[in-house]
């Protein structure tokens, strides 16, 4: 394939570029909290529940919907991301997206709104899959877990305007326009033969521009080298996916959505209004207006921990994070059991405070890792498939707790809570026996825990920035005769 050139419009500037590459993860987010928080504050308001004459199990079908519609997406999310690339996957979702918002929004009847839910979730699949993806393969290993970390800590901004304003905005159109000012994931362009935009892309993104600098030339040597192994193998999709160490990395990232979906915070997301009922505050506004206060301390938390995402293991921060939920689930389902219909205040302060704690607890350390642990445990042979998985995987976590969970708050109330932590529980031991840890590695690195087998010689990068020297004229010289290869095998 011949080789192209990065648009002008990619800053040049190593800051600039993270700039625009953490705004493609934040204003992804927004989009993604803006519809899912949508339907915690159209629940507990009057006019949308008498407009559409809504029942418990209709209320759980417009809530559920959009999981639906992400669920099929993902389906093929994956191969598309492969196939058209990261940047155009994430505008074609951008474009859906937006589609689905107008119907929603000029729906008339159940029928059409649920429609417009099903589309919306159609492109919210897709670009869960392709914005993760092309930021975990584009960012500085330094900065990744800042840059994806943000990627649900902005979550909350999504989330303040459906419970602040509870009306469209237009984050579908800041996301088409960020997309000028990114560049495609070098380990795509890699995959495609195009290598001088995939080492431009490196030297921008790790120092400014410089290709001949030592820590560009070791990632785009590992990139070469690792993808070329892949290629040499001749596997088919499935026949990768079959590989031991692929089994592997799609259990940990497949039964992750579990503890991102459902650890207890969607019944929070989604049902807070039925929450505060139990706990004794049934007024719709005061129930928007504490919804509203909880969303802005949950997106500070989240803020904050995306800083220090990379300051912890990623099992630690898991685990710790779980564990913390558990405690606070189970106080909170001892607050509601006693003061829920007491009218006691200091109780029922106590029981909002506790939910105020659980979200802090999960938005620490599970929000930073939604989307940074998948794609750094998936090999790149089957990243974009992988993260179409990990996405169907939760989207159907996510129509379990729509669907379940009101049944259960209107059954048993505050038990669904024990039940909800007793679960955590066994979460934990998940992560502490099947979890490698892969902070502080390019995503090459990695392959190494899985793999036992680096497959590519060149150093680490952290030996690199500590001083290791390399040949680089032996680097380039192999760079050159591999491309020529390359050249000559796609004339043949």
């Amino acid at each position: 394939m011949a080789e192209g050139k990065i648009s002008k419009l990619v800053p040049r500037n190593q800051k600039a570029l993270l700039a625009c590459i953490i705004l493609t993860s934040v204003i992804d987010s927004v989009l993604v909290g803006y519809d899912s928080s949508l339907m915690g504050s159209f629940n507990v308001m009057p006019s949308y529940i008498s407009y559409f004459t809504l029942t418990t199990t209709t209320k759980s079908l417009n809530t559920a919907i959009s999981y639906m519609g992400g669920a099929v997406m993902a389906l093929f999310a994956g191969p598309l991301t492969d196939w058209r690339g990261r940047k155009e996957c994430i505008f074609w979702s951008a474009v859906v997206t937006l589609i689905g918002g107008v119907v929603q929004g000029a729906a008339q009847n159940v029928g059409m709104f649920i429609a417009g839910r099903f589309v919306v979730g159609f492109g919210l699949g897709l670009s869960q899959v392709a914005t993760p993806t092309l930021v975990a393969e584009t960012a500085p290993v330094q900065w990744r877990g800042f840059a994806l970390g943000l990627y649900y800590a902005c979550w909350g901004v999504g989330t303040l305007m459906a419970s602040g304003i509870c009306y469209g905005a237009a984050p579908s159109l800041f996301c088409m326009v960020i997309l000028f000012f990114i560049p495609e994931s070098p380990r795509w362009l890699v995959s495609r033969g195009r290598h001088q935009e995939a080492l431009q892309v490196l030297a921008i993104a790790n120092t400014g521009g410089d290709t001949s600098s030592p820590i560009v030339q070791v990632q785009f040597k590992e990139i070469t080298d690792t993808l070329r192994w892949e290629k040499e193998r001749e596997l088919s999709v499935v026949q990768a996916l079959a590989q031991p160490a692929n089994r592997r990395r799609l259990l940990i990232t497949s039964t992750f959505s579990i503890m991102v979906m459902l650890p207890g915070t969607n019944i929070v997301t989604f049902y807070f209004g039925d929450m505060l009922s139990s706990a004794g505050i049934s007024d719709p506004t005061t129930q928007l207006q504490i919804n509203v206060i909880l969303t802005s301390w949950t997106f500070v938390v989240a803020v904050v921990a995306s800083f220090f995402a990379d300051k912890l293991g990623r099992k630690t921060l898991c685990i710790l994070s779980l564990s913390a939920g558990v405690v606070a689930l189970y106080i909170l389902a001892g607050l509601t059991a006693v003061y829920g219909n007491s009218g006691y205040k200091p109780g029922v302060y106590g029981t909002i405070a506790m939910i105020f704690i659980y979200n802090a607890t999960y938005a620490w350390g599970i929000t930073p890792l939604t989307v940074l642990y998948p794609p750094e445990v998936l090999s790149f042979d089957i990243r974009a498939v992988g993260m179409g998985i990990y996405t169907f995987t939760t989207k159907l976590c996510g129509l379990f707790v729509t669907m379940v969970v009101p049944f259960g708050l209107s059954a048993i109330s505050w038990k669904v809570y024990i039940i909800n932590a007793s679960v955590d529980i066994l979460m934990v031991s998940f992560v502490v026996f099947v979890w490698v840890e892969t902070r502080g590695l390019t995503l090459e690195e990695v392959d190494v825990i899985f793999d036992g087998v680096k497959h590519s010689d060149v150093p680490d990068l952290e030996a690199v920035k500590e001083g290791k020297k390399l040949d680089l004229d032996v680097f380039e010289g192999q760079a050159v005769a591999q491309q020529r290869v390359e050249v000559n095998e796609s004339k043949a």
